[in-house]
């Protein structure tokens, strides 16, 4: 029998996707590893994917020597049941031999989101200037979350807080994330822009006396969180 290698993993339900998701810290950014193990069967000898589990089923496809398929159930009276490009069917489970490939993937979005956060908090310091647009020689709110998602992420944006907040996607503090754009302002009208960068935290460029520092998301009152990464 060929199928030594994995009958005890059958019972186990290693099916085609078995996905371990080991998420880092989720206001850092929310990086998630997931890693997939799909099993697949190879085929030993040349033989035939039936419609039915049993010698007497319809044919659906002639295998050869080496061929693989993606197993959809796992053995059960002598028969797997497999994908292939004609459709899904079984084959004898004892001329075929069981592996597993396994793939890991990165939530792309959370590392851009890291990134961003990490960029802004690199001028963490410099200069506020009323007009500015370069956090290296001075900016203001707007011109440096303007730079930072231009320069961090390829976004482009206006340089103004009023219609930075018409440029993205509306979401709310709960579902809020790295690299998305927070508002303050009095009386309905904005006046100031911020970057969100996870943990509760803001980075801007603050006034002329503070410069561009860090600060809780709640120094003052947000009015409106915008994602642009969307």
């Amino acid at each position: 029998m060929k199928l030594k290698m994995m009958k005890a993993m059958g019972l186990l339900g290693l099916l085609t996707s078995l996905c371990l998701v080991v998420p880092t810290d989720a206001e850092a950014g929310e990086i998630t590893v997931e890693t997939s193990t799909t099993l697949y069967a190879q085929a030993d000898k040349p033989e035939s994917v039936r419609s039915v589990a049993g010698s007497d089923g319809m044919i659906v496809e002639k295998t050869t020597q080496g061929q693989t398929y993606e197993v959809v159930e796992t053995e059960k009276d002598g028969w797997l049941k497999v994908k292939t490009s004609a459709g899904e069917g079984y084959i004898p489970s004892d001329t075929v031999t069981l592996i597993e490939k396994t793939q890991e993937t990165v939530d792309k979005d959370a590392l851009i989101r890291n990134k961003v956060a990490d960029y802004a908090s690199r001028f963490i310091g410099g200069r506020y200037i009323y007009g500015g647009v370069n956090p290296n020689t001075g900016v203001d709110c707007s011109g440096f979350t303007r730079y930072v998602l231009q320069h961090a992420a390829g976004v482009e944006l206006s340089h103004s807080s009023r219609v930075q907040a018409k440029e993205g996607t509306l979401v709310n503090y709960e579902t809020a994330r790295p690299g998305d754009l927070v508002f303050y302002g009095r009386k309905g009208r904005i006046s100031h822009v911020a970057l969100y960068v996870g943990d509760g935290k803001v980075v801007h460029a603050s006034t002329e006396k503070t410069g561009i520092i860090e600060t809780n998301v709640m120094y003052r009152n947000p009015v409106k969180f915008v994602s642009v990464l969307n």
